[in-house]
């Protein structure tokens, strides 16, 4: 009985540190997430201008062109009520955060996030506001 709980503890043990490299992963990309909303939140666009990646920054060039189309085209990533980050996933060779947000009117988005490294770290290439699912009867 000893020897097969040994054994299970270091499966689970190994199991464990396998799943730590995309988890360690998973951390600072929600960070850029949380950071940029909360500076959206508080209308710092510079800031939130600051996770964005070099394509959307040269799209945009300012961060007020920026803050503009964030409060034109995403009005629930601008004024995010809760937040929940689902999963990470990879297509296509680029990593998606999925993110559930829901708007100060209690309206659920569910939103896509496309990440990338940059050397100033993770930062957004792009959001995905995804199609509503209706309810079913």
């Amino acid at each position: 009985m000893r020897l097969r709980t040994t054994v299970l503890t270091a499966a689970f043990l190994t199991a464990s540190l396998l799943a730590l490299p995309a988890a360690a992963q998973d951390d600072p990309i929600r960070d850029t997430i949380r950071n940029q909303l909360s500076a959206l939140g508080q209308d710092d666009f510079a800031t939130a201008f600051s996770f964005a990646s070099p394509t959307i920054k040269g799209l945009f060039g300012t961060p007020d062109n920026f803050g503009r189309m964030v409060r034109q085209g995403y009005p629930m990533v601008h004024r995010s009520g809760e937040v929940k980050m689902l999963d990470l996933r990879e297509v296509a060779g680029n990593l998606w955060q999925r993110v559930m947000i829901t708007d100060q009117q209690g309206r659920t988005h569910l939103l896509d996030y496309q990440m990338i490294e940059t050397p100033d770290g993770w930062q957004i290439n792009g959001v995905q506001l995804l199609p509503s699912v209706g309810v079913g009867a």
